[in-house]
């Protein structure tokens, strides 16, 4: 298929979605999904039933008939109705739903050949399955599945069970029993998602047969929480005209099968969708409807500021959708305060509910980690809460690792698993977009009333289906930017110039991979981007490890006048290819705007270039600047300006003129603060490397100047400073009142970050060199439609806080003595070689990214791939 043709395609589907989601009043009938078993249950009332709510004799036969035709015409090939994993494979929760399926086909004598092959379908995998869940059974499963077997039985469905399946049917009973026993009808303090009240259909007659108990308990809408098969069972045992209204008010706006809980909160399944959308990587698609739903829900929020929790059994529902809607809130730029969804932070009795419940809540509270993310300083309510969800989830993956009484989607332990491996901060966006994709084909299509509900509202074939095309055009661009890039350095004689890093394939995939959710298909920043990586990278090479003082010298000079006719060798290659640069740049800027940018282009280069010049000489004659020296000729050096500088001159609306270059010495906060913070990224990942080599870091010149300090406290007062200049840069970027940059702009200095911290993140996911060459291949060059499986993720795994310190002790021994060696004048830049290699191997020899021995990193890593 031609380009043409695909983004017709995606077009062409972007407007069917905005039809079905955005323009159907019925909103929830397109993202909910239908539940095969409360569907089998309407299906079985009969209009006979009807007589006891309105004493009309007239009809027989199903009251619900597109109920039961929905029965007939949704049973899957292999035989059961209801839950399958993402291969379409039946989960546990299929056996009672296949049950319940074929009771409603036999009380109206329909469906013979369903029916039969409803029944291979139990005879040939009850065992397997009860098998495979042995060791835990689902409270839904136990509680309903013998219920539906003894139903089934009772209607003269010939059920069979021998050998393994029969004793392990034994074990479900008596764990049945134990439940039924020891718990009381309406106890919803018992760790548990739901009361046994909810469990109507399938509780034995003496609970049955308590008319006003069930009646003492319907909702103001008539359900039984709810739940349209509590609902069900509870008009065919009461005749409750309410019970009926409730009912025939679902069909009505379910007419093709109901779903498993009714009504949907409609604002919960909006906010489930944009965040769905926007993790597929489509917001740009949409951003007129996401932009209205969230003016819509910010409203919303601040009418209802001062409204409390009223119900314990509403909770994970409740704290689920406040910690989306401020996250999403938040990306959007509204100002909303963390209360919004701090607030059980200071109640123990809900913190100890929560913890007690671990199934129902680690969904929520990932998505509650999530939220915290997005923290700006001050919010030490979000401090506390952060710590809080993480210690949840930690103790979730460990209860599922030693396969300890938790039950979780395979997917939703991924996705967590990454959570916690890997920070938001430290990722690159287009890459997530695949793994969501992949993870959304992998989900189940529905999951019964198990406390992962939310995730079933993500399935969507459509959006699926957009999100694949619109990932592999993305790529099918990306290749062919790729080449042009590859043309651009091999005409300006970068790739054989002799020393360094080949830098070409890995500068672009940073840059396209961490901009991929707001710039267009079609986009020349992210080729600025990757070229200005290009240049820093050798040139820092080039400041590092090639040349002498004298040679820096007189390249430094020629960048000052912007005159390279004197230059030969690497010099020359560099500062050619930096005018080029430079020139392509600004005259794209004159083009738009009438207006030469040339020389505050060139001003950024130059201060870089003086930068690294006092650098290398503060190296080679073993100076030692202050630390606020150094900091102020680091956060230059760094390059992180460069990058996000000219790729936003040239945006639309573009940076205006002004926004170069320094005002009053000074570049605009935003851009400052990504300076330091990218430039302490580095230096606290470096210090025992630049220690070697003879290098500045701020953490080692702290250590300096307080002599009495340990180098974990040097370590400790750096972190602080960081994430404290984080927190104020991301607010920088997300919220308006901090400068007037253009939107890109902001969202560019926030990709930089990205890249940076990813390059720097402690457990990032480029340890070795085949991770790296394995993200490329799926950022650019293999297509998603190849994804069999849920994807396996590059985590490392979630350390103790015994482990943690283990490991930390094991990093930092003997780095004093180091450390003391570097600052008291002993040089190692020319004794032991530059760069950080590879961790635990060499870096690949003759590789066709072009890597060669010198590693892929150097103490200025990250600007080397933004």
């Amino acid at each position: 298929m031609d380009s043409s043709s695909i983004v017709s395609s995606i077009e062409s589907l972007v407007n069917e979605i905005k039809k079905d989601m955005f323009s159907n009043q019925e909103f929830n009938t397109f993202v909910t999904p239908i539940s095969a078993y409360d569907t089998a249950w309407l299906a079985m009332i009969s209009y006979n039933n009807q007589e006891k709510a309105t004493n009309d004799h007239s009809f027989s036969g199903p009251m619900f008939e597109s109920c039961l035709n929905w029965i007939l015409n949704n049973q899957n090939e292999q035989g059961f109705w209801g839950e399958s994993n993402g291969e379409n494979l039946p989960t546990i929760y299929a056996l009672p739903t296949t049950l319940a399926c074929m009771i409603a086909l036999k009380k109206w004598d329909v469906g013979e050949t369903n029916i039969k092959k409803g029944l291979k379908f139990i005879h040939a995998n009850t065992e397997i399955l009860l098998k495979e869940n042995s060791q835990q059974f689902p409270r839904w499963f136990t509680i309903v599945f013998p219920a539906m077997v003894q139903l089934a039985k009772s209607v003269g469905l010939e059920i069979i069970f021998v050998n393994g399946s029969e004793r392990l049917l034994s074990d479900v009973v008596m764990k049945r029993r134990v439940i039924l026993e020891s718990e009381k009808l309406m106890d919803v303090t018992a760790g548990h998602d739901q009361p046994l009240l909810a469990y109507l259909e399938s509780l034995p007659n003496y609970f049955v047969d308590q008319k006003d108990q069930i009646l003492k308990h319907l909702s103001e809408d008539g359900s039984l929480f709810q739940s349209p098969s509590a609902t069900a069972q509870a008009f065919m045992s009461t005749g409750n005209q309410k019970c009926l209204e409730y009912l025939m008010s679902i069909v009505h706006k379910c007419p093709n099968g109901v779903p498993s809980r009714f009504p949907v909160d409609e604002e919960l399944i909006n906010l489930c969708m944009i965040d769905h959308i926007q993790r597929m990587g489509l917001a740009n698609h949409f951003n007129k409807e996401i932009e209205q739903i969230l003016g819509q829900v910010y409203k919303n929020q601040m009418n209802n500021q001062n409204e409390y929790l009223s119900e314990i059994s509403t909770l994970p529902e409740r704290l689920y959708k406040d910690s989306l809607a401020f996250r999403l809130l938040r990306l959007q730029g509204y100002k909303i305060n963390q209360g919004s969804f701090c607030w059980f932070v200071h109640q123990p009795q809900i913190r100890a509910y929560i913890e007690k419940n671990q199934e129902r809540f680690t969904y929520v509270m990932y998505n509650v980690y999530r939220a915290t993310d997005l923290m700006f300083n001050g919010e030490s309510e979000m401090e506390k809460v952060r710590s809080f969800a993480r210690n949840f989830l930690e103790s979730s993956m460990e209860l599922v690792s030693n396969e300890d009484n938790l039950l979780l989607l395979p997917s939703l332990q991924k996705v967590i698993e990454h959570e916690l491996n890997v920070p938001w901060v430290a990722r690159l966006e287009h890459l997530d977009h695949r793994l969501w994709i992949e993870l959304s084909q992998s989900l189940p299509l529905s999951i019964g009333k198990s406390a992962d509900y939310w995730l079933s509202c993500l399935h969507n074939d459509k959006l699926v289906k957009l999100a694949v095309q619109n990932y592999e055009y993305r790529q099918s661009v990306y290749r062919t930017e790729l080449e042009e890039l590859k043309r651009w350095s091999k005409e300006k004689d970068l790739v054989d110039i002799g020393f360094g890093r080949e830098k070409t394939t890995y500068s672009y995939f940073a840059s396209a991979a961490s901009s991929s959710s707001f710039l267009p298909f079609d986009s020349f920043l992210r080729l600025v981007v990757a070229k200005c990586s290009i240049v820093i990278t050798v040139a820092d090479d080039f400041y590092d490890e090639e040349a002498s003082l004298n040679d820096l010298k007189i390249l430094t000079d020629a960048v000052q006048r912007w005159d390279g006719s004197n230059l030969d060798g690497p010099s020359k290659i560099i500062f050619d290819a930096l005018d080029d640069l430079v020139c392509d740049v600004a005259k794209l800027y004159h083009l738009r705007h009438a207006i030469d940018i040339t020389s505050e282009l060139r001003r950024q280069w130059q201060e870089t270039f003086l930068a690294w010049m006092m650098e290398s000489t503060w190296s080679n004659n073993v100076a030692m600047p202050s630390r606020n020296e150094y900091l102020e000729i680091g956060m230059i050096s760094i390059g992180a300006h460069i990058l996000v500088l000219h790729a936003a001159s040239l945006e639309n609306p573009s940076l205006p003129r002004e926004k170069l270059k320094p005002i009053d010495g000074q570049y605009e906060n935003i851009t400052k603060l990504l300076m330091v913070t990218t430039r302490l990224l580095n230096d606290i990942q470096s210090y025992q490397k630049e220690c070697e080599v003879g290098k500045m870091n701020y953490t080692l010149l702290h250590m300096n100047e307080n002599p009495g300090a340990q180098l974990d406290d040097s370590i400790e007062y750096v972190k602080e400073i960081l994430a404290n200049k984080k927190k104020e840069f991301l607010e920088n970027v997300l919220m308006d009142g901090f400068n007037d940059m253009p939107k890109t702009c902001k969202l560019l200095h926030l990709s930089c970050l990205n890249v940076f911290h990813m390059f720097f993140n402690s457990c990032n996911l480029f340890d070795t060199k085949a991770a790296i060459l394995e993200d490329i291949m799926r950022a650019i060059y293999i297509p998603l439609q190849e994804q069999t499986s849920i994807p396996s993720l590059k985590t490392s795994p979630i350390l103790t806080p015994q482990e943690k310190k283990k490991k930390k002790e094991k990093k930092i021994e003997n780095i004093p003595t180091k450390v003391s060696a570097c600052l008291n004048g002993k040089n190692f830049k020319h004794q032991v070689g530059i760069g950080i290699s590879f961790v635990g191997s060499k870096a690949p020899k003759n590789h066709p990214f072009g890597w060669n021995t010198k590693g892929f990193a150097s103490h200025k890593l990250s600007s080397c791939f933004m």
